[in-house]
């Protein structure tokens, strides 16, 4: 038995009906790669079985205490059953981006069942007319439980199932797997007295840590290093309110050699930032469509993993976060790269100041009765409507793989990333980068964002935009691109092509690059 961290816990208490708090992925492999050519269903659950030992949280299940007076924790499942965590789709003629978009919004609108392993795996074949993607491929759509992964233990998982070369190797198990006794109700209250007892003295002890960084964030705001000005709520949008049980979830793709160009124009800048402006900017048109543009800068919420060299097979969440302006609020792209940047820099000091990690310990404080509670009541009461946000939306980066993947021995040819919405925050957006490629893909609540497409073709507008403006080029025009439309009007579509990879004006020639799909 091993206890869940306060902020791995507080995902389980936030767990409700219409706010599933698990994470995901839409990944699509080429079976041609495979030995034999093909992938049989037979075969993905074969493969699977045999990794099952490579990450803990394909075995473990929750118990929770009763009436949550103390957090809940992991046990190995004495009833796991494989084939209820991995399931088998088709999608309908002529199964194009569309189609599996919102397969994969209903799939992952869906809550996990909390009595058993908190994932699932959603083999989806029929992918024969997406543009980009060999006809034939399959996906598979992923769901896992927040509770168990944040970004970064999500991606020692993901390498679980995936090898660097289509042949498959062998991996014997470490040691054999066994089972748990689920724990009666007398052993769970004597743990939870004992933690209890004890929760006075981590307190004082996180309290005793965040001291000098308090101290030094005082310091440091007097000299005039980290400036507090912007430090405010968010504006409330149509983003930021009650969320129903329905999702939504699209993307948009760039290469990643021209967001890199770009975040180079200005000095000191990042990709980050340069990912940051685009959802600013696709914000920004987005809104201003739908009739809700605040006149102050948005603001995203952004993870930071704390997770130390030790701790990246270790299952939970290991992360902090910082709160960065959007600039929504300015029209001019290059303008708003800057002010991203320099935002982004002012809250990177800021958290350092304090220390990230003493930060994500303050998750450990509140008594595990009094989270359960506070959560369920904020959902239940509707509290999200009634106060400004403190951001308007989540924007998580996580670190993908520069060479091919391979499933079964099929190739990962393109990789989506999904997250999880909640009252007053109905929209994120996970950035995932794969062979040169970076994406931002976006889940959202179906009421808020009724028209997905329009928000994908906003960020792709703003990338055109910014790189134009910074570097004097434009990506070649692949296929028309829907241009953001009142919601009421919307129609579903199939994905626009992606931009094709250009060289900014000062290379001697350019280069055409072969167009690509767009972030499916």
């Amino acid at each position: 038995m091993e206890q869940l961290s306060g902020q791995d816990a507080s995902f389980v208490y936030m767990e409700t009906r219409t706010t599933p708090m698990h994470i995901g992925s839409c990944a699509i492999y080429d079976p041609s790669t495979a030995p034999g050519g093909f992938v049989r269903f037979k075969d993905i659950l074969r493969f699977i079985e045999s990794r099952l030992d490579s990450a803990r949280a394909f075995r473990q299940r929750l118990v929770r205490a009763p009436l949550d007076v103390d957090h809940p924790y992991w046990i190995e499942d004495p009833e796991f059953d494989l084939e209820y965590h991995v399931r088998h789709f088709a999608l309908p003629k002529p199964g194009d981006w569309r189609q599996l978009c919102i397969l994969t919004s209903r799939l992952h609108a869906r809550p996990l069942d909390m009595e058993k392993p908190l994932w699932e795996f959603n083999v989806v074949e029929g992918l024969d007319n997406i543009d980009g993607i060999p006809k034939g491929s399959f996906a598979v759509i992923s769901k896992v439980h927040h509770a168990a992964i944040d970004g970064m233990s999500g991606v020692e998982m993901a390498a679980a199932v995936h090898d660097l070369t289509p042949d498959i190797p062998d991996r014997p198990a470490s040691k054999p797997w066994k089972p748990e006794n689920m724990p009666n109700v007398a052993e769970l209250l004597a743990r939870s007295y004992v933690n209890n007892i004890t929760q006075p003295l981590r307190v004082v002890e996180t309290i005793g840590r965040t001291l000098p960084g308090i101290a030094r964030l005082g310091r440091e705001i007097s000299k005039g290093e980290i400036s507090l000005k912007g430090a405010r709520t968010a504006p409330k949008t149509l983003l930021n309110a009650k969320v129903s049980p329905h999702r939504v979830f699209d993307a948009a793709m760039f290469p990643l050699k021209d967001i890199r160009a770009i975040k180079d124009t200005v000095p000191g800048a990042t990709v980050n930032d340069a990912i940051l402006s685009i959802v600013g900017g696709g914000l920004r048109k987005y809104l201003k469509s739908r009739g809700d543009l605040p006149k102050s800068t948005m603001n995203a919420m952004a993870p930071i993993s704390v997770r130390s060299e030790g701790e990246k097979k270790a299952m939970g969440n290991q992360v902090s976060a910082m709160v960065v302006a959007l600039g929504t609020h300015i029209e001019d792209p290059v303008a708003r790269l800057e002010f991203v940047h320099e935002q982004a820099q002012n809250s990177k000091a800021m958290t350092n100041a304090i220390g990230a990690r003493t930060l994500a310990d303050y998750n450990k404080l509140m008594p595990a009765g009094i989270s359960g509670i506070a959560a369920r009541l904020y959902t239940r009461m509707g509290v999200a409507n009634a106060h400004s946000p403190a951001f308007n939306c989540v924007v998580t980066n996580i670190p993908g793989s520069p060479i091919p993947l391979y499933f079964a021995g099929a190739e990962m040819v393109a990789t989506y990333s999904l997250g999880p919405v909640f009252d007053g925050m109905g929209l994120i957006n996970a950035v995932y980068s794969y062979r040169g490629t970076i994406g931002i893909s976006f889940t959202s609540d179906r009421d808020m964002m009724p028209d997905p497409e329009n928000y994908a073709a906003a960020m792709q507008e703003t990338f055109e935009e910014l790189k134009k403006a910074t570097l004097g080029t434009t990506s070649k025009k692949t296929g028309a691109k829907p241009k953001a439309k009142p919601a009421t009007k919307s129609k579903a579509k199939t994905k626009p092509k992606a931009a094709a990879k250009t060289k900014p004006r000062k290379a001697a020639a350019k280069k055409k690059a072969p167009a690509r799909k767009k972030a499916s």
